[in-house]
């Protein structure tokens, strides 16, 4: 089973790496300075929640884009 985060945590990590795709990587804690920078006002936990599903989501959204290519036959960069 997974782990089931908050919905304001989905929210902020989707909008967050939805509006700066170019920053965030599969490393948490690059991703952690990332956030911290950004987010304001968050606790200890809530940061490393939101960085967690941040790099979570940009690993699920790599799988996502290599099995779509792999399946059209186009190539992933």
């Amino acid at each position: 089973m997974g782990s089931i985060r908050s919905q304001y945590v989905k929210k902020i990590a989707i909008d967050l790496v939805n509006t700066r795709p170019d920053i965030f990587s599969e490393n948490f804690h690059k991703n952690k300075e990332i956030v911290i920078k950004v987010v304001e006002g968050a606790s200890k936990r809530d940061m490393n929640l939101i960085t967690g599903y941040c790099t979570r989501y940009v690993i699920k959204k790599r799988n996502r884009a290599a099995k779509e290519a792999e399946f059209t036959g186009q190539t992933v960069e």
